[in-house]
């Protein structure tokens, strides 16, 4: 697992092994998510999207607690996936990162709860499955547009974005900040540790006492 620049966001680079019969690697680990994250991704959901070429799906984001980790591949075609600091009060709020994610080299990207997640299909047929820490609820899903200028994500040139009436319709992040819809810093960072306290406990691990 290596961290991106975004506090609370990874990606995995697993090794492909390729023979005559075709090809294998792992890609989730839960002990290396672990590792990296301090505690674990707690499957609840499994998703699967399939997208034709220019279709942009995002900016989506849960509220916290408890809010919804994903760990994100493609496993056909290609995207470009984008992580988006929507924590107000973050050092990186407002930045964003985008990796590749495609059949040829597998990469999987891990995200923390209140962090947003969009990607575009590079490909006709582009497969995303997702992994999530907890299930769909409309309730506490929001979004943030993908167009945003002031997040001026570079979504690819060469493509005309094709957006759900949901997403057309999302708000951008100043707007949906003054309306008070966004996840702050300090409450999800409240929870991460609230998490790694819980995997510190169930592991027979020491319990770690509050403030050091």
């Amino acid at each position: 697992m290596r961290a991106l620049g975004i506090d609370g966001a990874w990606v995995m680079e697993p090794r492909v092994f390729h023979d005559s019969r075709g090809s294998f690697h792992e890609w989730f680990r839960a002990p290396d998510l672990t590792e990296a994250a301090g505690y674990g991704l707690g499957l609840a959901q499994a998703n699967c999207s399939v997208s034709s070429r220019g279709t942009l799906r995002g900016i989506h984001f849960a509220d916290v607690p408890p809010g919804q980790a994903k760990y994100v591949t493609c496993v056909r075609g290609a995207v470009l996936d984008v992580v988006v600091d929507l924590r107000t009060g973050s050092p990186t709020y407002r930045a964003w990162e985008a990796v590749r994610l495609d059949d040829r080299d597998h990469r999987a990207v891990h995200l923390a709860e209140g962090l947003g997640h969009a990607f575009m299909a590079l490909t006709d047929d582009a497969t995303v499955v997702y992994l999530c820490s907890r299930g769909y609820a409309p309730a506490r899903e929001h979004g943030v547009h993908p167009l945003d200028p002031d997040l001026a994500i570079a979504w690819p040139a060469d493509l005309t974005p094709v957006l759900s009436d949901k997403d057309a319709a999302a708000p951008p992040l100043a707007e949906a900040e003054r309306a008070g819809l966004l996840p702050s810093y300090e409450a999800c960072t409240e929870w991460y540790a609230r998490l790694r306290t819980a995997t510190q406990v169930a592991d027979g691990a020491p319990r770690i006492p509050a403030g050091r």
